[in-house]
């Protein structure tokens, strides 16, 4: 709060701590949040994830690492924000771009706010020739496979909550499975966790669709065609 003084100072005082008051009553001290302004510390927190694409997207795996500041620390409003990312590959065909997205991203970071939105934005870039199936999913390019990374971190940390089936949904999803493994030979994948002959999902676009009964269901999201 400013107070004007509009009359002249003729004299101050500088206030000390009261010895005779408790530790436990001192006013709280001022919560730090995340903005620009704030300076590197020389140790940050990091995280690196191995991101391995299919040969003709990449031929080497890029390691994305990203750095957290923690604020407040050691008090009960201790928190973890990103701060920086850096990419690493030994393929150099995506190193401008790589370089110039990584500078932004970690721009963002330190701006502070809400920087979830940064996953839905990556996520929204789609490759021309159509995106490529990495695990049993269709991954629309890879930015956007950049961006469920980021995302897995953001989860990490406490800043997205994690996707989840409701109780009833999983129930189904589980019955539909055991039910479907138990009628034909077949068993999981143990990358991507469904059966091999699974067809892609319309609705989520993983390699989770199973036809039982003339009945295409999807043992991922739950999407069924007989509602």
């Amino acid at each position: 709060m400013t107070i004007k003084i509009d009359h002249k100072i003729v004299g101050y005082s500088v206030t000390k701590p009261d010895p005779t008051l408790d530790p436990g009553q001192l006013p709280a001290a001022e919560i730090i949040q995340m903005h620009e302004a704030l300076k590197r510390p020389d140790k940050l927190i990091g995280s690196t994830y191995k991101l391995k694409t299919p040969e003709h997207v990449s031929e080497h795996a890029l390691y994305i690492t990203i750095n957290d500041i923690v604020l407040n620390e050691g008090t009960n409003h201790e928190i973890r924000r990103p701060f920086e990312v850096f990419i690493n590959s030994k393929n150099m065909d995506h190193f401008q771009w790589i370089v110039a997205l990584t500078r932004i991203m970690s721009a963002v970071f330190r701006k502070g706010g809400d920087v979830t939105f940064l996953v839905e934005e990556l996520r929204s870039v789609f490759d021309p020739s159509g995106g490529y199936w990495n695990k049993g999913q269709l991954k629309q390019s890879l930015v956007a496979e950049i961006g469920d990374v980021i995302e897995e971190h953001l989860i990490g940390i406490g800043m997205l909550r994690p996707p989840g089936q409701d109780t009833t949904k999983q129930e189904y999803i589980d019955l539909k499975k055991a039910e479907y493994l138990s009628t034909t030979k077949e068993t999981v994948d143990d990358n991507t966790g469904f059966p091999p002959s699974a067809k892609m999902c319309p609705k989520c676009s993983v390699k989770a669709a199973i036809l039982m009964d003339g009945c295409s269901t999807c043992l991922n999201c739950g999407d069924s065609k007989c509602g």
